[in-house]
């Protein structure tokens, strides 16, 4: 097991040689019982600074486990996965709490809001325990929320309280936003708000963002599409010409 140390911090210098995230020879195993499950087979990729990619395909395609492992929540079984030069693959479970809490935002198919608090304060428990975050209602307003600061979940639609998540995981000024299926619960034209939120974030605060989908449509708003199948990646497609959100429809 690796010394525990800071996990790197992102600048913006055009210097720096380190793309966001490298993975080399990535895999992951489960063992269930007498069965063994290989989720990931030897993943070769790259994420780079300020850019918006799609992970594309079915279910059971490794994209949730890929992800994971990214975003520290999970670990491979083997390979290398570095974040801005930085070694992850055998850090510290410590290490691993500090990298979350300090350069990773998530945003899930469902919004995991607590219901006794408003939109502010759902926002608010994320600040509180970062080291440079932003003020929860700047947050909200980048999501285009400042009417609701002060509704419960329940008083908001589906699309809203994703957005709320949204606007939770970037509160902390995270490097990174990575998003499972983010529109998985909701209707088009409630997913392409969504979209939209996460595409605003990408724009406007330069964040690194990966967003996992079985949708094909959705790949047209990324700088690139990841294609996943059996546990590898099987093509990676640059968009010349991206779509804004509001031009797509499924």
């Amino acid at each position: 097991m690796m010394e525990e140390k800071p996990i790197a911090t992102a600048t913006n210098s055009d210097a720096d040689p380190h793309p966001v995230f490298e993975a080399r020879g990535v895999t992951k195993v489960y063992d269930m019982g007498e069965v063994q499950v290989h989720a990931l087979r030897g993943v070769d990729l790259e994420l780079h600074a300020g850019e918006l990619v799609v992970m594309l395909g079915p279910s059971g395609s490794g994209k949730s486990t890929l992800l994971n492992i990214l975003g520290g929540l999970d670990t491979a079984t083997d390979g290398y996965v570095g974040y801005l030069g930085s070694d992850l693959t055998d850090a510290g479970q410590r290490e691993l709490t500090e990298y979350r809490r300090h350069h990773v935002g998530f945003v899930f198919q469902f919004y995991n809001l607590i219901p006794s608090l408003t939109a502010r304060e759902n926002v608010a428990i994320v600040t509180e325990i970062s080291s440079d975050p932003m003020d929860p209602a700047d947050a909200l307003a980048l999501v285009e929320l400042s009417d609701r600061l002060d509704h419960f979940p329940a008083q908001l639609s589906g699309g809203e309280q994703q957005r709320v998540a949204i606007a939770r995981a970037i509160a902390k000024n995270p490097q990174v936003l990575l998003c499972d299926e983010p529109t998985g619960a909701l209707d088009s034209s409630t997913g392409v708000i969504v979209l939209e939120a996460i595409d605003r974030v990408n724009r406007e605060l330069g964040t690194t963002t990966a967003v996992i989908t079985h949708n094909v449509t959705i790949g047209d708003m990324a700088d690139r599409v990841i294609k996943m199948g059996d546990g590898r990646v099987t093509e990676v497609i640059t968009n010349q010409t991206k779509k804004r959100p509001k031009d797509m429809s499924w």
